[in-house]
């Protein structure tokens, strides 16, 4: 059962359509660990390109998705409530398989690290309980319009 849905994270979140890729949340403990869901459609526009006749969706994009979900993670802190969380580092990105149309991807954020206004947690992108990529990600927070 969701504990976040489509709008809700759209409340807390800046991005939208086409890029808003978090279906919804599935778990969340403030200030520690998400759980969250994409379901990969044969729908989404970058299979047109990536690739004719063997769609897999690209991995920078399932960077954003990580990065999405952790955005919810660190935006649901009292203290980032009302910000924008902005990717700052990719680190140790790793891919293990390919994502394709029909796969549910379950997003597994930690946060690791908390400052003043950073966070830096550790993504794991699954599907069917195999590890699809892995990557630790930093964010800067910053106000809302604010320009960094």
């Amino acid at each position: 059962m969701a504990i976040m849905d489509a709008q809700e994270i759209m409340n807390l979140i800046p991005n939208r359509f086409p890029i808003c890729y978090i279906d919804y949340v599935d778990q969340i403990e403030a200030g520690k660990s998400i759980t969250a869901t994409k379901n990969v459609t044969i729908n989404e526009s970058f299979f047109r390109g990536h690739f004719p006749g063997n769609p897999v969706m690209p991995g920078v994009l399932i960077i954003e998705t990580l990065a999405q979900a952790a955005s919810i993670l660190i935006l649901k802190s009292p203290e980032f409530l009302g910000k924008t969380a902005y990717l700052g580092a990719i680190h140790r990105a790793k891919f293990r398989q390919v994502v394709r149309p029909g796969d549910v991807l379950k997003l597994k954020i930690e946060l690791t690290k908390k400052r003043e206004n950073m966070g830096i947690v550790t993504a794991k992108a699954l599907v069917d309980g195999k590890t699809a990529c892995v990557a630790e990600l930093m964010f800067v927070v910053a106000e809302r319009n604010q320009k960094i």
